[in-house]
């Protein structure tokens, strides 16, 4: 029977290592974060971030599930050290979900030499860097480096751990940048016991020193201890895990803290015209074509794009409110279909010259006005004005129009002839005293047959002088129009 004892006792303790581990007392206090069961919302380190608008074209870099919406953030430059727990009590599969954590977590970091720069440090009683923030600059290569880990020994030495980070890992000899850059530098602890030294104290240097301390505790890990390594505000730096089999949702979670949020994906730019993302959760404005960027550089206004003399226009630039421009021409010419040199008008042949009498077109695209014979041209330059009528033709006088001067006139006769009373025909002097004559002038008859004469040669003369004044006016009009 005793020989079965040592089997008996084998058997004994693998089945006490099947049953489940109780869970630790210190869990419902406050300041930290659970994940497994149960969690708050929230991204660590931050307070959650409004959602990007809808439609937004921007992409992120390295988005995973629980992070922001596509193109929101960006993820910030980092000097990044893991300082991973591999002693005895976390077991083979248990140190390889923490390698997939550490691989998630770079996945959703932008890597290289002016980004993110990744170190780990693996502790248990003793500290070992497995690799520095300046030795891997890739994804790639950082991830392979990460899966060549292997578990140290027994022990928990937190304190030494965070101290060998602080002196060796955090340098600008192994590859950390100074003060100078303003680059966060951040540490992630994790663990799944309690420490066998003291943490207090070398944690606090440490945030004194300028590092963030982030601590995830997994399973048995004491909530005190993680406490006194993290910095404030608790609540935002303190996680548990009640199994390794869920911490790699955690990397969702630090994706969240370790955004850079993009102001142009979000609209609090401030910008009137156009947003431009610079990373790093930095932005500049810029403005539309026609447009130049205001001393606030925010602001737009319009370029005047006639002041600057390459529009191109041969007379006049007109400035349009968006930006642009367009050509106009002096009076009398019009735009060519270049819609920029100009054409002279024919204003006389358009009708639009308001010349009472006679348009002239000059060469420059203009005109001017002129009257007819017998006309002056008025000082408004497009009316006319009688200056001889008698010139005109249109007086009515038998024989002899006499000009009296401010547009008025007489008629008056060739001698051997007399002015009737109508003041514009003319009668023969001799031929009236031959009809008296041979007339009894005392005698009604021949007083009757005097004026009956008289009459007729004079109906006869104006149908004549009709005739003739009918003549000389076509015969001028013609003149005038040819």
């Amino acid at each position: 029977m005793l020989r079965h004892l040592p089997g008996l006792l084998l058997l004994l303790w693998q089945l006490l290592l099947l049953l489940p581990r109780a869970v630790p007392g210190p869990l419902d206090r406050p300041g930290f974060l659970r994940l497994g069961t149960r969690g708050p919302g929230g991204s660590p380190g931050r307070r959650p971030a409004p959602a990007a608008p809808t439609g937004t074209p921007y992409s992120g870099a390295g988005q995973h599930g629980g992070a922001r919406g596509a193109g929101v953030c960006k993820s910030m430059p980092l000097d990044l050290v893991f300082i991973i727990d591999s002693s005895r009590s976390v077991r083979p599969l248990e140190f390889t979900k923490v390698k997939t954590f550490i691989s998630r977590v770079i996945d959703t970091l932008d890597i290289g030499p002016a980004d993110t720069r990744v170190a780990v440090v693996n502790y248990a009683s003793t500290v070992k860097i497995e690799f520095h923030l300046q030795t891997h600059s890739d994804k790639q290569s950082l991830k392979q480096a990460v899966a060549r880990i292997t578990p140290l020994s027994t022990g928990t030495m937190s304190g030494l751990a965070i101290q060998t980070a602080m002196d060796e890992a955090f340098t600008v000899e192994a590859g950390a940048r100074g003060p100078a850059s303003n680059i966060p530098k951040v540490a992630i602890i994790v663990t799944d016991g309690r420490p066998q030294d003291q943490v207090n104290e070398v944690a606090a240097r440490a945030q004194a020193s300028g590092i963030e301390l982030y601590a995830v505790g997994v399973d048995r890990a004491d909530m005190e201890s993680l406490r006194m390594m993290a910095s404030e505000p608790l609540d935002e730096h303190v996680f548990y895990v009640e199994t390794y089999g869920v911490i790699e949702k955690l990397s969702s979670r630090f994706q969240e803290t370790f955004c850079a949020l993009d102001p142009c994906a979000l609209g609090t730019h401030q910008c009137q015209h156009v947003c431009v993302s610079d990373g790093e959760g930095k932005h500049h404005c810029e403005c539309s074509q026609g447009y130049s960027l205001n001393a606030d550089k925010k602001t737009c206004s319009v370029i005047n794009k006639c002041a600057l003399n390459t529009h191109g226009c041969e007379h006049i630039c007109v400035n349009d409110r968006n930006g642009s421009y367009h050509c106009e021409c002096y009076e009398g010419y019009t735009l060519n279909e270049d819609r920029k040199t100009c054409s002279a008008q024919d204003q006389c042949a358009l009708g639009t010259h308001d010349c009472q009498h006679i348009c002239v077109n000059d060469r420059a695209g203009s005109h001017h006005c002129e009257c007819y014979e017998g006309y002056t041209l008025n000082e408004d330059k497009k009316t006319c004005s009688v200056r001889d009528q008698c010139a005109l033709g249109s007086h009515g006088c038998q024989h002899i129009c006499v000009n009296d001067g401010a547009a008025s006139y007489h008629c008056d006769c060739y001698t051997g002839y007399t002015l009737n009373e109508d003041k514009k025909t003319c009668s023969a002097i001799a031929e009236a005293r031959r009809l008296i004559s041979t007339e009894d002038a005392c005698a009604c008859e021949a007083t009757l047959a005097f004026q009956d004469k008289v009459s007729s040669y004079l109906q006869r003369l104006n149908t004549k002088l009709d005739d003739i004044l009918e003549k000389l006016q076509a015969n001028e009009y013609g003149q005038i129009h040819r």
